[in-house]
């Protein structure tokens, strides 16, 4: 683990904000690709990019300070510092889906079209992230026990001061391996799409899961609701959302090269 990567002019280069960096461009890169393939405009992929990251960013750190809202009314300079983690996925994703349905709106383009074209690069900026978060010693695991896979963090992390010397599930890491698969699986299945909306659909069914299993894993402090933490609540409707969108999305599908609309009928 090593929340500062090195130091520039005595100022510390933490890497926590170098991995975030890594995961926009990843994300860019991504539409980049998939932009290409549709004969997007120079220049879509990062107008698109600077709206989802910067609504990403601002939704998860409020969603996050929100949540930790005790500590941080007595130091409310360190909202600012994202570089020292503090950020709550979801609440990124609620934002930055408002931010991507104003983006649409302002190409004139349909919105269950830009959300399977926006999601991929999401799943994979996510899971560059989580690698700052396993770095950054936050968003750790529980004690692991005798399981192979644990790890156990230095006394410069939190988890290493609160479990000194005990191997922790390094959820961070399993997530983070998960994602990529996701952000694989959407490529892959993008293109193979029959209806507008089926790919970000496949995320809310993917993703939520994994999410929902690897909060029993979870070591650090979290918000519960009874017998669910709040992101395993989040999770079980963002999963029941996803479902839904498979079954009542209407079975057309945008091609950005003609600009129309095409309705593709099941075969009989």
């Amino acid at each position: 683990m090593h929340p500062v990567l090195f130091e520039i002019f005595g100022k510390e280069i933490r890497s926590y904000g170098v991995m975030a960096a890594l995961g926009f461009l990843a994300a860019i890169l991504t539409w980049t690709w998939l932009g290409r393939r549709e004969n997007r405009p120079d220049g879509f992929a990062a107008d698109l990019g600077f709206w989802l990251m910067a609504s990403g960013i601002v939704g998860s750190r409020l969603a996050y300070v929100a949540a930790n809202w005790s500590y941080y009314q007595s130091a409310p300079l360190e909202i600012l510092r994202i570089d020292h983690g503090g950020l709550i996925f979801y609440g990124g994703l609620l934002l930055a889906s408002a931010a991507l349905a104003g983006f649409a709106r302002r190409h004139r383009l349909p919105l269950w079209h830009m959300a399977d074209f926006a999601i991929p690069g999401l799943a994979v900026g996510h899971a560059l992230g989580r690698i700052g978060c396993f770095l950054n010693g936050c968003c750790y695991g529980r004690p692991a026990g005798e399981a192979a896979c644990g790890v156990v963090y230095p006394p410069v992390c939190e988890p290493g001061q609160l479990f000194p010397g005990v191997a922790l599930y390094p959820v961070q890491l399993i997530e983070s391996i998960s994602l990529l698969v996701i952000w694989a699986v959407l490529l892959t299945a993008y293109p193979r799409r029959r209806k507008d909306g089926a790919i970000f659909a496949l995320y809310l069914v993917l993703y939520p899961p994994v999410r929902f299993l690897l909060e029993y894993l979870r070591g650090d402090e979290r918000q519960a609701w009874f017998l669910l933490d709040a992101a395993q609540g989040v999770s079980i409707g963002l999963l029941l959302a996803g479902l839904l969108l498979f079954a009542l999305l209407p079975r057309r599908r945008f091609e950005p090269a003609s600009g129309l609309s095409v309705q593709v009928h099941p075969r009989r």
